[in-house]
């Protein structure tokens, strides 16, 4: 009797509005190679411990279901924050996923995830080796925070980008009009820890009709609160409305997190990271008491990495393109690697899939160039514009029904455990 070979995919980490089209390229070129089953971990590595899982099959039933998962926002399967130890550290926790692999009859382990991802599939990736375990793991990238190492882009991003770069023109519109009477300051606070990826996005707003941002503060540079307040008061002289976008994580030169200075940044989540917020809501009370005018601050928060009605066809299009890519490597004998995206040509725009040993990307981190920053630090260069802006074009029309988008949504009702 032939052995059954089974693949097991799971999401990992913050979600975007396009981790549902690696997976639905997961589940379809798996189908094409002819795997026997496809199951899903329900909430990451941290549900398969407690023996979460479905069989796709019972949720994808359609070409029509693969198009709507392409277009559904969020982890599909749930999502988690969940740290394996070091080897050395609880060698029981390993052999339990093992076990659960091997009952399953697992070929392959596919993670769709972020750094924090990448981790998880080094660690597994080395244990299967150290013991001899038969199981392939391979990554693929996830994060609208475009952090990632040795690969262009991530999916994720280019749709968080969109939607910044839109909303910014937006919020600039609507300042203009509510400036009769005195004038207004208007913070933008964009995602963005140690990277400014998203933040610099906000430049996508300076088009023919709008003068985009005024400044853009980005987290890899330290932020001056007083040479920023000097700037905002000559610009006042000569203009009604100012618009300034900062990243959730700007620090200031003594290490400090912006937000701090608010009382932010309490919690703090398994992998060490602590939750930024605060910090548009912080300088907009600074400038408002400072120069005594109108401020306002807006958080885009959740909203740009779930707003799938503004997803970029690009987009969508490489995040199916990595998580078919992810099965061939694994298909191949392939293990302990990430699927990256290979920028071939930018105009016109063309990219490919290739792939990296995960240990050369896992912790690492990819931050935005000096260079691609102005000398200020409170502006980013045509070369970062011309670098996002094909990750940003066409669209993905939803599937409208009564008027609003159509989901696939996890019948839990087929839930194993």
């Amino acid at each position: 009797m032939t052995k059954k070979r089974n693949i097991i995919v799971g999401q990992s980490g913050g979600p975007t509005s396009v981790i549902n089209s690696s997976l639905a390229g997961v589940y379809s070129n798996a189908i094409e190679r002819g795997f026997h089953k496809v199951y899903g971990m329900l909430h990451g590595i941290q549900g398969l411990l407690d023996e979460q899982y479905v069989d796709l099959s019972t949720q994808i039933h359609s070409d029509l279901d693969i198009e709507l998962l392409k277009r559904t926002p969020s982890a599909f399967l749930g999502s988690c924050r969940f740290k394996l130890p070091e080897i050395h550290e609880n060698r029981e926790i390993f052999e339990k996923v093992f076990e659960i692999l091997n009952r399953l009859d697992i070929d392959s382990f596919i993670y769709i995830g972020g750094n924090d991802s990448m981790d998880t599939i080094k660690k597994l990736s080395d244990y299967g080796i150290l013991t001899g375990q038969p199981q392939k793991f391979l990554g693929v990238p996830k994060t609208i925070d475009n952090d990632l190492a040795l690969t262009d882009h991530t999916p994720g991003f280019g749709s968080a980008a969109k939607y910044i770069g839109a909303s910014t023109k937006e919020i600039i519109r609507d300042a203009l009009g509510l400036t009769y009477c005195k004038p207004m300051i208007t913070v933008i606070e964009v995602m963005g820890r140690n990277a400014g990826w998203l933040t610099g996005a906000t430049a996508l707003a300076k088009t023919e009709e709008c003068e985009g941002p005024d400044f853009i503060y980005l987290p890899e540079l330290p932020f001056d609160l007083e040479k920023c307040l000097k700037k905002v008061r000559a610009l006042l002289k000569k203009k009604d409305s100012i618009v300034i976008a900062v990243s959730e994580g700007l620090k200031l030169a003594d290490g400090r997190y912006v937000c701090e200075l608010s009382g932010g940044a309490d919690y703090v989540d398994a992998f060490g990271h602590r939750q930024l917020q605060g910090t548009a809501a912080y300088l907009a009370g600074y400038f408002s008491a400072e120069i005594g005018c109108k401020a306002r601050s807006v958080e885009f928060s959740t909203l740009q990495r779930s707003a799938s009605h503004m997803a970029s066809r690009v987009d969508i299009d490489e995040a199916f393109m990595v998580g078919g890519a992810a099965v061939k490597a694994a298909d191949e004998g392939d293990t302990g690697k990430m699927v990256v995206i290979d920028r071939v040509s930018d105009d016109p725009y063309m990219s490919s899939a290739g792939i990296y040993d995960v240990h050369r990307i896992a912790n690492e981190e990819k931050v935005v160039p000096r260079d691609w920053m102005n000398r200020e630090g409170d502006y980013v260069t045509k070369d970062f514009v011309d670098y996002v802006k094909p990750l940003i074009q066409g669209d993905y029309q939803p599937i409208m029904v009564n008027g609003l988008p159509r989901h696939l949504v996890l019948n839990k009702r087929q839930k194993r455990k």
